[in-house]
């Protein structure tokens, strides 16, 4: 096996892991956060019905810091996020940090979303 080929199944297994562990309903939907080397993408999904309810990105027209691959932006993202949730009446979700570590982007962004009214 290549080193590429073997870096992703690494990659897997971790995703796999953590999702392993979640435990989610529809009382309780799934914020899942997927990270790129410059933007940030969060979708809240109801796994019951296989349904996306709240997504957003750092690429969205309207996001105040666009394209900023930094701490701030991931804050600015999670106000944002909580925001839409709590319109639509989500306000306990389970966290899916998608297989990466809980540390600088993710961090601000779990930490602003729960400031903001989210609870997980």
């Amino acid at each position: 096996m290549n080193k590429i080929a073997m870096k992703k199944a690494r990659e897997f297994r971790r995703k796999m892991r953590v999702k392993r562990k979640l435990k989610t309903g529809p009382d309780k939907p799934r914020l899942c956060i997927t990270k790129s080397n410059m933007n940030i993408f969060v979708q809240i999904i109801d796994d019951s019905r296989s349904h996306t309810l709240v997504a957003a990105s750092t690429l969205e027209k309207d996001f105040p810091m666009r394209n900023k691959k930094n701490k701030e932006s991931a804050k600015a993202l999670g106000k944002v996020v909580a925001e839409r949730a709590l319109q639509k009446g989500i306000k306990r979700i389970v966290f899916d940090r998608n297989g990466n570590i809980y540390h600088g982007r993710v961090k601000a962004f779990a930490d602003s979303a729960r400031e903001s009214g989210l609870e997980f």
